[in-house]
């Protein structure tokens, strides 16, 4: 069983009323993603708030909107940034394609760890399966109602399994947001592609190819590359 926090150098993640807990994918994408000079920011499906915070501990001069479908998880996720060092983080319980038609915000980075399991068996919690399936929020409507938010300028960020993200981009594509970088993420040299980090724009210009190894081959030991980039936030 997950323990009900995660403490990270500064700041703790209470997790009891979420249905998806602290995890590498969310560490991951918070960690790489750069802030900028982006103004406002968005986290879709921001769960306990990690992605949030991690964010807020960059720069305190942005403005972060972090929306929620679940309203427990709402609730715990505003919990943990007021007990946070920073208030520039606001939680939205709703739903985020009916956000996204009923508000007139542009925002310039636009981040989200979103569900993606679209054919397997569904988790038998409720809260688990709404987090890890994207019935409720499907890649055509997610890209959509992302290019509706995002500034013409702007950046959209997420991480998703390999197959999954070949799906994505093609609907993103679609709606006339084009990856400009993808860093590939792979457990232990030599191992395949698990995850692609994708950052999306509206303008369609080549594409930086990243590589990065989590575990220098014995499990638990971390590459220098990880350990630096997670330094600032894990213990």
């Amino acid at each position: 069983m997950p323990n009900d926090y995660f403490k990270f150098k500064q700041f703790t993640i209470m997790q009891s009323d979420c249905a998806m807990k602290v995890g590498t994918d969310g560490v991951l994408l918070g960690a790489y993603t750069q802030i900028d000079s982006s103004e406002q920011i968005l986290d879709i499906g921001t769960g306990t708030g990690l992605i949030a915070l991690m964010l807020a501990q960059k720069s305190t001069s942005s403005t972060i909107d972090a929306i929620e479908i679940d309203e427990k998880a709402a609730n715990q996720a505003r919990n943990n940034i007021m007990a946070s060092p920073w208030k520039n983080i606001n939680i939205i319980c709703a739903d985020f394609i009916q956000y996204a038609d009923n508000c007139d915000k542009q925002y310039s980075l636009i981040i989200s760890n979103p569900p993606y399991f679209k054919q397997s068996l569904k988790a038998p919690e409720h809260g688990r399966s709404i987090a890890r399936h994207n019935d409720t929020l499907p890649f055509d409507k997610l890209c959509s109602s992302v290019a509706k938010r995002l500034s013409d300028d702007g950046r959209f960020c997420l991480i998703l399994p390999t197959i999954e993200a070949d799906f994505f981009i093609k609907e993103a594509e679609k709606c006339n947001l084009f990856v400009s970088k993808r860093t590939k993420i792979i457990p232990k040299p030599e191992a395949k592609v698990i995850r692609l980090i994708l950052e999306l724009t509206k303008k369609e210009q080549c594409i930086t190819e990243h590589q990065l190894c989590i575990e220098n081959g014995t499990r638990h030991e971390y590459t220098e590359e990880f350990k630096k980039l997670t330094d600032s936030y894990y213990l």
